[in-house]
């Protein structure tokens, strides 16, 4: 660059910087433009609605409303009928679907039923299907097994005899 544009620059530069100096120092901060304008306020009151008009609101959109010691009855009851069913000899029972791939294992089997609940230990899978020496005759497909089905009947099911 020539020594003339760069001073000519320069000169500029501190021209603007003097002006914009000269109105910040010399404008009155107190007086502002925007605050020429008288501005109104409102003022609003809200109503709160009386127990009586927010239970038949809340009744009206599909709330159930009860008092605090009804619903503690209430929790208490369901309580104790959960700890009762949980008691009984009630066993659930689960069904899925198991669909085997060529090149999958009787371990991997074992691990699709566990993860399914069928059965409560892969391992202990995987070795019953040794001990019938049927590990190497896994068929590929899909199947129905459920948890009322014995070692022997998944077995029978999914490995071929």
């Amino acid at each position: 660059m020539k020594f003339n544009v760069v001073s000519s620059f320069a000169a500029g530069v501190l021209l603007a910087t003097t002006i914009c100096g000269a109105v910040y120092f010399t404008d009155d901060p107190v007086v502002t433009k925007a605050a020429a304008k008288p501005t109104k306020t409102e003022q609003k009151t809200v109503v709160q609605p009386t127990e009586t008009e927010m239970k038949d609101k809340l009744l009206a959109a599909g709330y159930v409303v009860q008092p605090k010691a009804e619903y503690d009855k209430t929790l208490e009851a369901a309580k104790k009928a959960a700890s009762t069913a949980a008691n009984g000899s009630q066993k659930i029972a689960y069904r899925s679907v198991i669909t085997v791939t060529q090149g999958m294992t009787s371990i991997d089997v074992g691990k699709m039923l566990e993860k399914a609940k069928i059965v409560p230990d892969d391992f202990k899978f995987s070795k019953d299907v040794e001990k019938k020496g049927v590990e190497k005759n896994l068929r590929p497909g899909t199947f129905v097994v459920d948890t009322e089905m014995t070692y022997d009947q998944i077995i029978a099911t999914i490995f071929k005899n």
